[in-house]
């Protein structure tokens, strides 16, 4: 028997420049990276303020939630500033994606087409075309034939996403990485792949209602807690510039159980409606149905309410759900959830013209907020007449005269009040 060893062709080559002597950081001069608008202001607002150049931006969502429609739509805002996209496919053809262009109303002789999977072919397009933006749909479907594994594989998406970061980064080339996501709703691939990047972007929403909302959960050019909101038209996402108005219902004699809350996404106040449902159990175990909020924190609500208000819940399932979709993970909704429970407990209407902000102790103590002047202009601008505050918030908070506030200070106290 002869031992034969086969060397693998796949070698990482030594780079091509010389290497640099570490410095001073005093010494090292401030370079502002220069951002590229594509006036879509829900989603610069996102970004930071624009785009910038040679960053590498994966973003990630359900099939159909308008990942591909959204990009044509940056193309083509990138093409109106002559700057020149290029448009990689790996799962449709450039028929199928001048289609959806078409219905878009994505014309431009800017914009390049090319559906391949190979990673050496698509580098070689970006070296020779240098364009300004480009667009990787998806980063699972790209291969690199020096590698044993099929697409798709953990080594693949690694070793593709690392190269063409490395290209984006040399040319200055700002480029999309499309990618898919599992039934979890995490990007599929290995967890690195949001390391490298230099921002990570979800879709957010359900493929039967119109709304979309894109959320950043890392941005090394700008904040993580800002969201857009996008409407699904037949021309395209629309931007809602006015995201209160969708959220909420609009009428002033709600039913029991139907509160408003103004909470805060990344710089701007967003007004949404909290609803809740109390009915008698027919199983000895109730049930405690979610949406929209987080269900520990609605489980340690209803304990609150049992304990410091007397109200008996244990033997009835509790429903709570946000309008519209939208998702809820501040503790400035407690007590909005905590009265709309009891609202809908004892049958009694909360006017649909108050909002309610504020945090809940253990203790039953409401607590103050931040961002409270910008809550409460968000509510006058829109019309409400009442609000249910937090003590703490009222030492400093600015006057506003179109706004009644109601002061708090414990939730026995606020569902005596109005409840």
């Amino acid at each position: 028997m002869t031992e034969e060893i086969n060397e693998s062709a796949f070698t990482h080559p030594l780079p091509e420049y010389d290497i640099e002597n570490p410095v001073s950081i005093s010494d090292i001069k401030s370079v502002s990276k220069l951002r590229t608008h594509t006036y879509i202001e829900e989603f610069d607002r996102i970004l930071g303020g624009g785009i910038v150049a040679g960053s590498a931006i994966l973003i990630g969502g359900t099939p159909g939630i308008g990942k591909s429609t959204l990009l044509l739509q940056v193309c083509q805002k990138f093409s109106e500033q002559d700057y020149l996209s290029l448009y990689v496919t790996g799962e449709e053809s450039t028929a199928q994606i001048k289609l959806r262009a078409d219905r878009l109303n994505v014309t431009s002789n800017n914009i390049f087409l090319v559906a391949e999977n190979n990673l050496n072919v698509i580098l070689e397009h970006i070296r020779k075309f240098k364009p300004k933006l480009v667009i990787i749909d998806s980063v699972q479907a790209v291969f690199k034939p020096d590698l044993e594994s099929s697409p798709g594989t953990v080594s693949q998406v690694r070793q593709c996403a690392n190269e063409l970061i490395q290209i984006s980064k040399k040319t200055d080339s700002s480029i999309f990485l499309v990618g898919h996501v599992t039934k979890e709703g995490m990007i599929a691939g290995p967890k690195v792949l949001e390391h490298l990047v230099d921002t990570v972007l979800y879709f957010e929403g359900e493929k039967f209602m119109s709304f979309r909302v894109l959320r950043a959960v890392k941005n090394r050019y700008g904040s993580t807690n800002e969201i857009g909101i996008f409407e699904m038209c037949k021309n395209g996402l629309r931007e809602v510039k006015d995201p209160s108005e969708i959220f909420l219902s609009r009428t002033h004699s709600l039913s029991s159980g139907a509160v408003i809350i103004s909470c805060i996404e990344g710089t701007r106040a967003l007004l949404v409606e909290v609803q809740a449902l109390v009915t008698r159990s027919s199983f000895g175990m109730p049930g405690r149905k979610v949406t929209g909020v987080d269900h520990n924190r609605v489980t340690m609500i209803i304990a609150v309410l049992e304990k410091r208000t007397g109200l008996l819940l244990g033997g009835y399932d509790i429903f709570v759900n946000v309008v519209g979709g939208v998702k809820i993970d501040e503790p400035a909704a407690d007590l909005a959830i905590a009265i709309a429970i009891a609202s809908s407990y004892k049958d009694v209407t909360i006017p649909g013209n108050t909002i309610i902000i504020g945090e809940l102790g253990l203790g039953g103590e409401v607590r103050g907020v931040s961002q409270f002047d910008s809550r409460i202009k968000e509510a006058a601008r829109l019309g409400f007449e009442n609000a249910i505050i937090p003590k703490d918030n009222s030492k400093n908070s600015s006057k506003t005269e179109s706004l009644k506030m109601a002061e708090v200070s414990s939730l026995a106290e606020a569902i005596d009040k109005f409840c």
